[in-house]
Order: structure tokens, then C-alpha cells, then sequence
């Protein structure tokens, strides 16, 4: 991006929100996978001693996952009190 061109505070808001919301996706399907995985090789991980392994990864994905969320929510409601009023308060 030029520096003719800054983007505005809405537009720093909107491209952040962007991301996240994919960041979101991925993480719901890892933990969805990690949990797929977890609950397919339970019994032979916990013999290997490689349950807790997973399980660990599980939490943390899910923890990340809860983040990814709640930030996303915030920056949502930021990105409506940047909207501009509409044209017919703005007169």
C-alpha cells in the first residue's frame, strides 16, 4: 500500500477481522481434528504413553480457538462505532 493512499482505521479494522475470521476456521478444524485423533488412537496413544500428548494440544487449540473469538467479537463491535453516520444524520 502507498503512502498516497493510508488506509483509514475502519479499513485497518475490517482487513485484521479478515484474518482472524480465517485464523477461526483453521483452528476449529484443528481442534476438530486433534479431537478426531485423540478419540480414534485413545487406546494405543495411552499405551505409548502419547494421550496426554494430544490431549494437551486439544486444550491449547481449543484455548486458542475461545481467544480467536472473543477477540474477533471486539474488533466486530469496534468496526461498527468506526462505521461513518449515514448520509441523512451526517447533513
Amino acid at each position: 500500500m502507498s503512502e498516497e493512499n493510508p488506509r483509514s482505521p475502519l479499513e485497518h479494522v475490517n482487513a485484521t477481522l479478515s484474518q482472524l475470521k480465517e485464523m477461526r476456521h483453521y483452528s476449529r478444524t484443528n481442534v476438530e481434528h486433534l479431537t478426531a485423533q485423540w478419540l480414534l488412537f485413545d487406546g494405543e496413544l495411552k499405551k505409548l504413553g502419547q494421550a496426554k500428548a494430544i490431549e494437551d494440544l486439544m486444550e491449547r487449540q481449543g484455548q486458542l480457538h475461545d481467544a480467536l473469538e472473543s477477540t474477533i467479537a471486539a474488533l466486530e463491535e469496534q468496526a461498527v462505532a468506526l462505521q461513518p453516520p449515514p448520509e441523512d444524520e451526517a447533513e
